[in-house]
């Protein structure tokens, strides 16, 4: 899966209305909601919106016939594997009726050009852990753990014989870290997976 780098906007005409899409990364539903009202155009005749977080995930047709524009764009989103996304497609009325079938071509398609315009990161999974170690060993420790490919150290917070650190590490290097911190500190640290 991937998501957006940054927000992209796309523009087109079709048949004398103009479409015009907003695309960006969101990572809860609060934000995605914050996108929606801030990329809405309050001259549009219709702002109609998608978004998709994991499972989870929204759309809107804002008054155009249902199932001609929400979903579309969220079949948008869905068709370049996106993730952690949101998508709002305003339109203003050219004065010639385009039907549910050109509604659909035209909602879905200006999404999906907004979102290959945009540039991509490759979405990976972290699991929050946790990790305490003695100052002995602290240095080694971090300088390993930051050697880990997209391993985040999010927070240290020092005690009294050393440190306790809030990982956001990749699912799928929960293993290999977990043997990493032992083997580093010789069994006197483990990682704490939180699930």
């Amino acid at each position: 899966m991937y998501t957006l780098e940054s927000t992209q906007t796309f523009e087109q005409e079709i048949k004398r209305s103009r479409f015009q899409a907003v695309s960006g990364p969101v990572a809860t539903e609060a934000a995605a909601r914050d996108f929606i009202g801030t990329c809405s155009e309050l001259s549009a005749g219709h702002n109609c919106w998608a978004w998709r977080i994991g499972s989870r995930y929204r759309f809107s047709d804002d008054g155009e016939p249902s199932g001609t524009a929400g979903k579309p764009i969220l079949q948008a989103i869905d068709g370049q594997s996106l993730d952690n996304v949101a998508v709002v497609v305003s339109r203003w009325f050219g004065g010639i009726l385009l039907g549910s079938g050109g509604l659909v071509r035209a909602y879905g398609g200006t999404a999906a050009a907004c979102l290959r315009a945009a540039p991509k990161s490759l979405v990976i999974p972290r699991v929050p852990a946790q990790v305490k170690v003695g100052f002995a060993d602290l240095a080694l420790v971090k300088a390993r753990l930051l050697a880990v490919p997209d391993l985040r150290i999010e927070e240290e917070v020092f005690t009294e014989d050393g440190a306790e650190l809030a990982l956001a590490l990749p699912e799928l290097e929960t293993a290999a870290v977990r043997r990493l911190v032992s083997d580093v500190t010789s069994g006197r640290s483990i990682l704490l997976v939180s699930i």
